[in-house]
């Protein structure tokens, strides 16, 4: 290694062309990352669309069928917490290969559910594995990039993971009267299988171990309590953890919504909430470079109103294509609040424990989204006018709070300037 130093001194250009190529590897490796987390996206979101199909499949009612979102949701958030630390100990690329290889064997293993019961089993099992794939690639962006260049590329990831979302919400229900649900898992894990094989040529690229030993649970929990001792980081959580209850309860349901409503097949909902995912899809790009010259002070109260204002304008009686409409903005509104919220985690913690502040970010965010469709499941026996007005309530409130919450959360150079 000196030596190739040392030859690089007398030749800039050689230099300058390793850091090309460099840089080249890291943008495969990204977008490999990136597909993972899409196709991880991709499974979670095609099963609410599925709820009323699957409920008729295995024969139970939609609420007992809608518990395998939570069982995914919540196993995925509670092993978020140990691949963090683990990542930290042992390096992002070893954990994230065990993760991602778990969740293909569990991904198709799902098609041989034969009751509901054993779909819930499955579901819980791939949110094991799944849940160390996102955040360790968000840590590896945190510890590659400054936090003033983050932005870009965790819209990069952001717009596989919509990519995601808009082919699950839609695709799944669009394509499961055609080749069956089964065929989706199993299809969801092939692809993921030739991604984990195509990674393997980039391990070296990934960041060295950050600690020495594996913590104990006592300094585990210290590390968490660090995180969440600065205003900054208990008002973050805090916000991850609602936008996610949120979300996750006006999603969940939308397919029984739309089947109760308008009376709507899987293929009519598939083609409803079509647009779910897509403003990331084409925007994430677009607002992680506006986040990297602009700050987060204005669009995360704008996402926040923006996807209170989707849910409750479905309290009313709508025509289906507003429907489509609403489920476009409330995509928006996600697109303009998560990912902005990871910016900021990235920024918390002492730097040599990354993996653990985003295992906290995640286990923050998925426990949101069980609880999120647990409750609204819940509220479902007083109907959609009242969950929507309850659920889109606080939403708005919390859009409105965060405007001087969020005030300071510019990018470093504008503070310097007004200084």
């Amino acid at each position: 290694m000196p030596k190739r130093k040392e030859h690089f001194e007398h030749l800039p250009h050689a230099e300058a062309a390793d850091r090309t190529i460099r840089l080249k590897q890291h943008r495969n490796l990204f977008a490999l990352l990136s597909i993972a987390a899409g196709l991880i996206f991709l499974q979670g979101y095609m099963i609410a669309p599925l709820i009323p199909r699957l409920a008729e499949v295995f024969n139970v009612p939609v609420q007992e069928i809608g518990f395998i979102v939570p069982a995914y949701m919540l196993s995925y958030a509670l092993m978020a917490l140990f691949y963090g630390v683990l990542s930290d100990r042992f390096g992002r690329w070893s954990v994230i290969r065990i993760s991602l290889f778990i969740f293909v064997i569990c991904t198709a293993l799902t098609a041989t559910a034969q009751t509901a019961s054993q779909m819930a089993t499955w579901r819980l099992l791939t949110g094991v594995g799944a849940s160390g794939v996102i955040p360790l690639t968000f840590a590896l962006i945190g510890d590659l990039f400054p936090f003033d260049q983050r932005g870009s590329k965790l819209g990069l990831v952001f717009a596989a993971m919509e990519g995601g979302m808009a082919a699950g919400s839609a695709g799944g229900a669009i394509l499961e009267p055609f080749v069956g649900w089964r065929s989706l898992f199993l299809g969801t894990a092939v692809l993921a299988a030739l991604v984990l094989w195509r990674l393997h040529l980039y391990g070296a690229l990934f960041d060295t171990p950050m600690v020495e030993r594996l913590p104990s649970i006592r300094e585990i929990f210290r590390g968490y309590s660090q995180i969440l001792t600065s205003f900054r980081g208990q008002r973050t959580y805090a916000y991850v953890l609602w936008n996610g209850i949120y979300h996750s309860g006006v999603y969940t349901w939308l397919g029984l919504y739309l089947s109760q409503r308008y009376n709507m097949d899987a293929l009519s909902i598939g083609l409803t909430i079509l647009g779910y995912g897509i403003p990331g899809l084409l925007l994430s790009s677009l607002i992680g470079k506006a986040v990297d010259r602009w700050g987060r002070r204005w669009l995360i109260p704008s996402g926040l109103v923006m996807a209170a204002l989707a849910g409750i304008v479905m309290i009313f009686e709508i025509p289906p294509y507003v429907t489509t409409i609403a489920v476009l903005v409330l995509s928006l509104g996600y697109d303009l609040t998560q990912p902005l919220f990871v910016g900021i985690v990235t920024d918390l913690g002492d730097g040599n424990n990354l993996g653990q502040t985003m295992g906290l970010k995640v286990f923050t965010l998925f426990t949101g989204f069980g609880f999120g469709s647990l409750i609204f499941g819940e509220l479902l026996h007083f109907g959609f006018g009242v969950s929507l007005a309850i659920f889109g309530g606080i939403q708005l409130i919390t859009g409105l709070v965060a405007i001087p919450l969020f005030w300071q959360e510019v990018p470093s150079r504008l503070r310097t300037e007004k200084l």
